[in-house]
């Protein structure tokens, strides 16, 4: 069973951290963190979405459906942020996914004096309801114009996707800790070797 710190949450969405739990896409074979239903579990509850100790409802098909989702998600947004149309297959996935989602509900905070909205909770314990809300989110993120800013991490081997919210909007790396400096680093000593090749 995969742990809490098998997944990155780099995503700046929760459907691009959702798409995130295919690992090294790149590859032939990529890598699945979500091996059995306690791994999709463990993801929703770590991402705020599935209320923990709750009736464990998730099997394998709840896993498998997951996991359709999760990359008709991943296509959709890739499509639209490359300026394509999705697929309608995945198009009527995502809205039969996203109309399951909980109404969420509205809270309130006072801030310096007056009264504000708080933004949503949207916690549940049926993860499905939980799934749906990972469908909302990207259907929310094909209609904003954020949908420009995803971007697939530029490191040979990884192939994270991303919401680049740098002012510049010119991030590259999912993350500068993990793959920006691995590559500064390889490009560093490529240099220095062909600029002082060995004797």
């Amino acid at each position: 069973m995969a742990t809490d710190d098998s997944w990155i949450w780099d995503g700046g969405r929760v459907c691009l951290d959702f798409a995130n739990t295919l690992r090294c896409r790149w590859r032939a074979t990529p890598e699945e963190t979500l091996r059995n239903p306690g791994d999709l579990s463990l993801w929703l509850q770590e991402a705020g979405l599935l209320a923990p100790g709750g009736p464990n409802r998730i099997d394998t098909t709840v896993l498998t459906s997951g996991r359709r989702l999760r990359e008709a998600a991943d296509r959709a947004v890739l499509a639209v942020a490359d300026g394509r149309l999705p697929s309608p297959a995945d198009v009527a996935l995502l809205n039969r996914s996203a109309a399951q989602a909980p109404r969420p509900a509205l809270q309130i905070a006072i801030t310096d004096g007056r009264l504000e909205p708080a933004g949503t909770t949207s916690l549940t314990t049926d993860p499905l309801a939980a799934l749906a809300l990972v469908a909302q989110d990207a259907v929310e993120l094909l209609l904003s114009p954020e949908i420009g800013r995803v971007r697939v991490c530029g490191a040979d081997t990884c192939a994270l996707r991303f919401l680049d919210r740098s002012p510049a909007h010119n991030r590259r790396w999912c993350s500068m800790s993990r793959c920006g400096n691995r590559t500064k680093v390889r490009l560093h000593q490529a240099r220095a070797r062909r600029d002082h090749p060995a004797p």
